[in-house]
């Protein structure tokens, strides 16, 4: 209601003014009340032209200056992560370049070829050269930028099963996530949404009857070794998800009726990362936000303070909950993650009857 009030408080002051500017330019006596843009005007938008123009480059060095720093973009935690990093950059210096020539040159000409009386404009109708120019640097530099993509993704994208890869299933429905493992023999049991069998604890739809699944281990928090490249199976139960896990660079649909995947190799376990000094400066800014918050926390029944960890979010808006539609991932080496696995339920023994 506060909001709705100032608002319209606002609105009312803006008309307000606009009206007595308008009662002031009335009563100007003798004042040309011409529409048509004399010399004087045409000088004053080139001013503002070029103030506008200094205006855009000062912003620009403001943000860099206390925007800049992105902790993310430098701490992926993946092996195929700094080549998509690197993309990044790339392209962000490639686009900074173009804006700062092209700003320049849009204002600039605006200054300088301001209306002046007597002054007619020269035009060409057509220059090869000129066009050559401003259509052969977009093709060759989007060009490059798109084959350098295309093997980016395709270096992403392909599995090497040589690797033998552990296979772990992401599944999604509104609004948690479930992880199932392949488990000793690395393959996971068939399974469909119409197997779902709540009265016997089958959270998954996961075929009983198949032998490949009775060994598989399916968790609320998905562990990762690290080092070691691992093979994401997404199913979802309901709606469109996306399974994204920033830090990992990775996201990918979860589509009902199907099958996708993805597939990185962890390469910085959640222990290194809480060392990192940017993670560290970062979760340091979030507890002194939450501190300043801790009644209303605390009455909430939280922690007060923040401790990092990788997250599994959903990247699609799948409906009222979906913000808080999250897993923590554990990434760690293979004699924890070892020792984790082999306290978890199979899949047979999860089963109530």
């Amino acid at each position: 209601m506060t909001a709705l009030l100032t608002i319209l408080i606002v609105l009312f002051v803006a008309v307000a003014i606009w009206q007595m500017v308008k009662i002031f330019n009335l009563a100007q006596v003798g004042a040309s009340n011409s529409q048509i843009a004399d010399d004087n005007d045409n000088r004053i938008n080139g001013y503002l032209m070029l103030g506008f123009l200094v205006f855009i480059y000062g912003i620009t060095i403001v943000s860099f200056i206390y925007l800049g720093d992105q902790p993310l973009i430098s701490n992926s935690a993946s092996e195929h992560g700094p080549g998509l990093d690197n993309l990044l950059i790339i392209s962000f210096v490639v686009i900074f370049i173009v804006q700062i020539i092209t700003q320049f040159l849009l204002h600039y000409f605006a200054y300088k070829y301001k209306g002046e009386k007597g002054k007619k404009a020269l035009f060409y109708a057509d220059n090869n050269t000129l066009e050559a120019i401003w259509t052969g640097i977009p093709v060759i530099v989007l060009a490059g930028l798109i084959i350098y993509g295309l093997f980016t993704w395709n270096d992403i994208m392909t599995v090497d099963e040589q690797k033998d890869p552990m296979i772990v299933e992401l599944y999604a429905q509104q609004f948690n996530w479930k992880a199932r493992y392949g488990g000793d023999d690395n393959v996971l049991g068939k399974a469909n949404v119409r197997l779902i069998d709540l009265d016997n604890a089958n959270i998954l739809g996961v075929d009983e009857s198949d032998p490949n699944a009775q060994d598989d281990v399916i968790v609320t928090e998905l562990h990762l070794p690290v080092g070691k490249p691992i093979l994401f199976k997404m199913r979802s139960q309901d709606v469109l998800h996306s399974a994204y896990m920033p830090h990992f660079r990775a996201q990918m649909n979860c589509v009902p009726g199907m099958v996708t995947q993805f597939a990185f190799t962890p390469t910085v376990t959640t222990a290194e990362m809480r060392q990192n000094p940017d993670i560290q400066n970062k979760v340091k800014n979030i507890n002194e936000l939450r501190v300043e918050r801790q009644a209303e926390i605390e009455e909430a029944g939280q922690d007060l303070l923040y401790e990092f960890d990788y997250l599994l979010l959903c990247n699609k808006i799948c409906g009222k909950s979906h913000y808080n539609m999250q897993m923590k991932i554990v990434v760690e080496t293979q004699e924890e993650f070892d020792a984790w696995i082999k306290e978890q339920k199979t899949f047979e023994n999860s089963l109530l009857n």
